[in-house]
C-alpha cells in the first residue's frame, strides 16, 4: 500500500485500486492531494488521482458529503473537451474517496507567468481564447465553474489550457429552466461582485437573492485575462474597500490605475464589457467572441483551437521570466489597502488591523524542519537541475573532498558566475531552463530548443521556482533565514549543532505558511539539497508551493531570490 497523502490522515490508501500509484504528491488542496498513477499492468497512460480522506473534510473541514458527491457527478457529467481536465473515474472506501483525471502534464500555466509583468498579448489570447471555449462548453452543459482563478488553470504537455477543479461547480441550468446560485464562493480577486455584496440575513455563506452563476464566471474571466497581460489582479477584492476597484466603479471603467494604463484600448473595452457592475449588462459569451479583440489572428492559435506552434510558445514565454536583482524585494506590489475581506473564506491570514500594501505583513507563521521528521512534507522531486533524470543522483550523497570544489565552507566574496565552473559543469548546467531567469537580458540557450519536441521540453512541467548556489547549506540556511525575517517571516531561532546537522544530513526545509497580498492562503516549503553537477559539489534550493496563488508564490520567490543575490549561481 502506498503511504497516506500528506495533510490527511497517516492511514495506508485502499489497496483495491484499478491502477497503480507512481509519485508522490504532485498538487494539494484543503481536503485532498494528488498523485500519479498508471495501469495496474502497463507504464503509460499516466493519470493524475485525486484523493480525500474523509474524516479529514467532513469532520474537520467544511466539505459535506453531498457536496464532494456534486464535484464528482457534474465533472463527469460534462464529458470531454480539449481545454478541460477530464474526469476518469472515481471510488471510494469507509476511509477515502478518490477522483481519477487527465494528467496536465504541462503543470501550472501561472507558474510560467511573470508576476508583476504579464505576457504578451498574443500568448494572452492564446490562452484566454482557450479559457473562453472551456467556459463555454462548460456553460453548455447547464454548469458553471464559479471559482475560475489561476490555480485553477493548468496546461497539457503541449502547452494547451485546461481548466481544472470542479469542487464549486454548480448547474445553473437544466431541461430548459434557469436557476441562481446562492453560495457565497471564489477567491477575492476573481469573485464578481455581486456575489460579495449580496444580503445575507439567514447564514453568512448564502445570498438572499440568487447571483446568476454563468454570468459571474464572465467576471472571473475578465480578471484572469487582466492577470496574464500585466502579471497582478485589477484590485483585491471587488468592494469599496479596495481604493482601485472603488475607483474603477467610479470612474465607469475609465481608472487612472498604472496598470491600466499598460493594456492597449482595444483590449480595454472587451474587459470593460466583461467587468460590467451589472450582470444584466455584462458580456455574454456571444459578445466575447464576437469582439474584434477576440477574433484577431493569432500566430499560436491552429484553426481547431490547439497550439500552432508549440515550441515558440514556450520559447517566448521562458524569455519573459526574469528576476530583477536591482529591485527592493521589501517594497509591495499588492493592489490595494483595503480591510480585512470578512465575507470570503481565508485559509491563513494575519491581523485585519494590518495595510494590506504593507510586504512586511503577509506572513503568519513558518517552521524549520527536516523533511524526514515533517509528514506533511511529501513532494514528488523534480527532475535534478541540469539532468533529464535524478537516477545515479542522491540529493544527500555524501560529497568526497575531489567532489567539492565549487561547494564554499566560507562565505563569498563576489556573485557567483556559470564561467568559474569547469567547462563540464557549464554544459550540463546549459540545458537547465531554470537559469535564463537569472541573466540581465533573458534568453533561451539554443541547447534547449534545438532538441525539443513538446512545450514541456522547453519549459517544463515543475516550477522554475529554485535557484542553485555554491554555499553550502550551513551558510546558506542563515541567509535564507535573515531574508524571510526581512520578509516578515518570523523565523524561530537556530544553533550552530543544528546547523551542523542539516549540514551532515545534506537537505533541510522550512515550512512557510503566510497570508498573500490579497490576504489568500499561500502556504509551502523552502527545501535545501545539496547536489553533485558533473563532479561539482552544490546547494540546490526549491520553492514548493502546497497551496495558493502561482503567481504569488513566483513574486515571493523572487523576493527571497534578490535578497539573498549574491549566493545565487548566475549565467555568463
Amino acid at each position: 500500500m502506498a503511504p497516506a497523502p500528506p495533510g490527511s490522515q497517516a492511514v495506508p490508501l485502499p489497496s483495491n485500486l484499478p491502477f497503480r500509484i507512481i509519485s508522490k504528491t504532485i498538487g494539494q488542496g484543503a481536503y485532498a492531494s494528488i498523485r500519479k498513477a498508471c495501469p495496474l499492468n502497463a507504464p503509460k497512460p499516466i493519470i493524475a488521482v485525486k484523493f480525500i480522506s474523509k474524516e479529514h473534510a467532513f469532520k474537520q473541514g467544511r466539505l459535506t458529503p453531498k457536496q464532494l458527491s456534486m464535484e464528482i457527478t457534474l465533472h463527469k457529467y460534462l464529458g470531454k473537451h480539449q481545454n478541460i481536465i477530464h474526469c476518469v473515474g472515481s471510488g471510494e472506501d469507509t476511509i477515502w474517496t478518490w477522483i481519477a483525471m487527465e494528467l496536465a502534464e504541462g503543470g501550472d500555466l501561472f507558474d510560467k507567468i511573470e508576476a508583476d509583468e504579464g505576457v504578451g498579448e498574443d500568448i494572452a489570447h492564446f490562452y484566454f481564447t482557450q479559457l473562453v471555449s472551456a467556459i463555454s462548453f462548460m456553460h453548455s452543459k447547464g454548469i458553471a465553474h464559479r471559482d475560475i482563478k489561476p490555480e485553477n488553470v493548468l496546461l497539457s504537455g503541449e502547452g494547451d489550457l485546461k481548466l481544472a477543479d470542479f469542487g464549486l461547480a454548480a448547474m445553473f441550468k437544466r431541461d430548459g429552466k434557469v436557476r441562481l446560485c446562492n453560495t457565497v464562493c471564489g477567491s477575492p480577486p476573481y469573485i464578481a461582485p455581486e456575489i460579495v455584496s449580496g444580503r445575507r440575513s439567514r447564514r453568512a455563506d448564502l445570498l438572499d437573492t440568487g447571483y446568476a452563476a454563468n454570468v459571474s464566471d464572465i467576471w472571473s474571466c475578465g480578471v484572469v485575462l487582466f492577470v496574464l497581460l500585466v502579471g497582478n489582479t485589477p484590485w483585491d477584492e471587488p468592494t469599496m474597500r479596495s481604493e482601485e476597484f472603488k475607483e474603477y466603479v467610479e470612474t465607469n471603467g475609465r481608472t487612472t490605475d498604472e496598470l491600466w494604463q499598460k493594456i492597449p484600448p482595444e483590449i480595454v473595452s472587451l474587459l470593460r464589457g466583461m467587468l460590467k457592475m451589472d450582470p444584466n449588462t455584462r458580456f455574454t459569451l456571444d459578445e466575447i467572441r464576437t469582439h474584434p479583440w477576440f477574433t484577431r489572428s493569432n500566430p499560436y492559435l491552429s484553426p481547431a483551437g490547439t497550439n500552432a506552434n508549440p515550441i515558440g510558445l514556450a520559447t517566448q514565454m521562458l524569455s519573459q521570466l526574469r528576476i530583477d536583482f536591482s529591485t527592493d524585494p521589501t517594497q509591495g506590489s499588492q493592489r490595494g489597502s483595503s480591510q480585512y475581506p470578512d465575507a470570503m473564506e481565508i485559509d491563513s491570514a494575519p491581523s485585519p488591523h494590518r495595510s494590506r500594501a504593507d510586504p512586511n505583513a503577509l506572513i503568519s507563521s513558518t517552521q524549520p524542519e527536516t523533511p524526514v521528521t515533517d509528514m506533511s512534507f511529501d513532494w514528488e522531486r523534480p527532475p535534478r537541475l541540469g539532468m533529464p533524470t535524478y537516477d545515479g543522483i542522491s540529493a544527500s550523497q555524501p560529497t568526497s573532498n575531489n567532489h567539492r570544489p565549487a561547494y564554499q565552507m566560507q562565505p563569498l566574496t563576489q556573485t557567483p558566475f556559470l564561467s568559474q565552473l569547469p567547462s563540464s559543469t557549464q554544459d550540463l548546467l546549459s540545458q537547465d531552463p531554470s537559469l535564463t531567469q537569472f541573466t540581465p537580458n533573458p534568453s533561451v540557450p539554443l541547447t534547449l530548443t534545438q532538441a525539443a519536441r513538446k512545450f514541456k521540453d522547453v519549459l517544463p512541467n515543475y516550477s522554475l521556482a529554485r535557484f542553485l548556489s555554491p554555499l553550502s547549506l550551513s551558510l546558506l540556511i542563515p541567509l535564507l533565514a535573515e531574508a524571510l525575517h526581512r520578509l516578515g517571516v518570523p523565523v524561530p531561532p537556530f544553533g550552530e549543532e543544528q546547523l551542523g546537522q542539516w549540514e551532515r544530513d545534506g537537505e533541510a526545509s522550512v515550512r512557510v505558511k503566510m497570508a498573500d497580498g490579497r490576504r489568500q492562503g499561500l502556504n509551502g516549503h523552502v527545501v535545501l539539497e545539496r547536489v553533485l553537477l558533473g563532479g561539482d559539489a552544490m546547494c540546490e534550493v526549491r520553492f514548493v508551493k502546497a497551496s495558493g496563488d502561482p503567481l504569488e508564490w513566483r513574486r515571493f520567490f523572487k523576493r527571497v531570490v534578490v535578497l539573498v543575490g549574491d549566493a545565487v549561481l548566475r549565467p555568463g
